[in-house]
Order: C-alpha cells, then sequence, then structure tokens
C-alpha cells in the first residue's frame, strides 16, 4: 500500500532565482516596480526574469513604453555587482532588437552604459561591450533621425514619418 510523502526539496523545475511573472499586459509593469524596489532580492529576481522577456521584440517594445528602460538606468549605478551584471545583460539583449537600438538613442542609455567601461567586474563591461556593438548596426537614417529629433529641422526628409 502506498503512502503519502511530502518531500522537503523543492519540485526541480521551479526556479528560486527568478521572479513569478504577472500574465497578460500587467507582466512588464510590474517588473518594472520590481526594478525599482528596495529589497536586493526582489531586484535581482526581476532582472532575472527580464533577461528571458527581452528575448521577443514585442516585450523589448511594451518595456520601453513602461520605463524599464529609466528603471535599468538607475540599477547600472547599483553596489551590488549582480544587479550591475544582469542589467548590462538584460539591456545587451534588448540592443540586439532593432526597437531596443531606437529606444537607447531616445533614453540616453549609450551615456548611463560608459559610465561602466572601468567597472571592476568583466562580465558587466563584456555585456556593455556587446550593447554598444549591437547599438552600432542600428540603420543611418535612424541614427540621423535620433540626432536631429526629426522636429528641430525646418524640412524634414519625404522619408521620414515622425
Amino acid at each position: 500500500m502506498a503512502h503519502a510523502r511530502i518531500s522537503m526539496y523543492l519540485p526541480p523545475d521551479i526556479n528560486p532565482t527568478q521572479a513569478a511573472i504577472a500574465y497578460g499586459c500587467r507582466a512588464l509593469p510590474k517588473l518594472n516596480e520590481e526594478l525599482q524596489s528596495e529589497d536586493l532580492l526582489t531586484r535581482q529576481k526581476a532582472l532575472m526574469a527580464l533577461c528571458d522577456l527581452m528575448h521577443d521584440p514585442e516585450h523589448v517594445y511594451v518595456a520601453i513604453d513602461t520605463g524599464c528602460l529609466e528603471s535599468l538606468k538607475a540599477l547600472l549605478k547599483d553596489n551590488n555587482d549582480m544587479v550591475r551584471i544582469k542589467t548590462t545583460e538584460v539591456l545587451y539583449i534588448m540592443a540586439t532588437h532593432n526597437v531596443g537600438r531606437e529606444g537607447f538613442l531616445e533614453h540616453d542609455v549609450i551615456l548611463a552604459l560608459s559610465y561602466l567601461l572601468n567597472d571592476p567586474q568583466s562580465a558587466c563591461r563584456k555585456n556593455l561591450h556587446l550593447a554598444f556593438k549591437h547599438v552600432a548596426q542600428l540603420p543611418s537614417a535612424s541614427l540621423w533621425r535620433a540626432r536631429t529629433r526629426c522636429g528641430s529641422m525646418t524640412s524634414s526628409p519625404s522619408w521620414c514619418t515622425c
């Protein structure tokens, strides 16, 4: 006859280092709130979850729209090494998408990243350089549009959709 036993161990498919993600349109706003938390573990879990979500360009667009880039820029100055490493990893993953690269230019993320060029953590510097490499691949038309902000010029080119 079988007996019921309650295990003292977590199930093998549960990752205790990752935040529980809300469903639907509430997922990224909730993670953005957790990025601004005072609790170190909460920030780290949110960054782990963001690393997984940012592989989808739609999630990158929503993250930029909800203000995650501003929260990530603030986390680049965090005292914790792991927070800085995971933040640069999230930004590197975002830079692999065109919408992420354009968000970098609009929100001045490049300047915030440049302060980490002398970071003591090699993983942080590696992610930062990979992000810069991907931002450098931005089409020249987008760079021109970001520099001029399209509204500051007296005549916009015919291809500009601003």
